[in-house]
């Protein structure tokens, strides 16, 4: 190096480059790959040196969700309410999706973060500004339930086969499924417009989300305009 030159900067150690570190380490490892010994290979640094900034594995976690859940925009506060809590729920999905380890993050979270209440807040808040009570905002939170971070539960979530089945034990199967559970095979039949070779191929996830977000909203409307109350149930 020439005497003049100046020597390369160490770039500073805060809490925020120590969750960014983390989140671009799960994305590109996941997040078993996260743990305090590495990150701290991955920053470059000794392990103590993190617990300055966050004093466990489970903060470390809840504060990569709060970075993921920072990348949420703001609706514009123009727009009517529904439309205004269609954007923030579909913003927060593409957060997650964007993190493919968010989601198991989120749910096995056991700390609201002032971030994770932020958000919770403002949905609430969106449901509010349409006029809702809170006793009716209160219960659809709840059917909204996970909807609200970005992802829907899913009925089954099944491994595949290890071998797949021969086209005669297909067949088979096939006929047997159709004796069994007739009303299954019909929606399946009709997911798949008539295509049988796609049926068990999974759904088209952003528009089932996007279906049953808009079956909530409308749902949420229209017993408002009825003056729905628990007390009344």
């Amino acid at each position: 190096m020439p005497r003049d030159a100046a020597p390369p900067r160490r770039e500073r150690l805060d809490r925020d480059r120590v969750l960014r570190a983390a989140v671009a380490l799960a994305d590109d490892s996941g997040l078993d790959a996260v743990s305090m010994r590495g990150l701290a290979q991955h920053l470059g640094v000794v392990p103590m040196a993190l617990y300055k900034h966050v004093a466990d594995k489970d903060e470390l976690v809840s504060g990569m969700v709060d970075v993921v859940l920072g990348e949420i925009e703001p609706p514009d506060p123009a727009l009517p309410w529904k439309e205004a809590l269609r954007a923030r729920v579909l913003s927060a999905r593409r957060a997650v999706l964007r993190h493919p380890w968010a989601r198991r993050a989120i749910e096995g979270s056991t700390r609201r973060t002032p971030t994770v209440l932020a958000h919770m807040d403002a949905v609430a808040g969106g449901f509010r500004a349409g006029g809702l009570s809170p006793d009716l905002t209160h219960h659809v939170m709840h059917a909204l339930g996970n909807r609200i971070w970005g992802f829907s539960p899913e009925l089954f979530e099944e491994p595949a086969p290890a071998e797949p089945p021969s086209p005669e034990q297909q067949e088979a199967m096939g006929r047997e499924f159709a004796q069994r559970y007739p009303h299954i095979l019909e929606i399946a039949v009709a997911a798949t417009r008539g295509d049988l070779s796609r049926v068990g191929g999974g759904c088209d996830e952003q528009f089932e989300f996007e279906f049953a977000l808009e079956l909530l909203l409308d749902g949420a409307e229209r017993l408002h305009r009825a003056g729905w109350a628990s007390a009344a149930r």
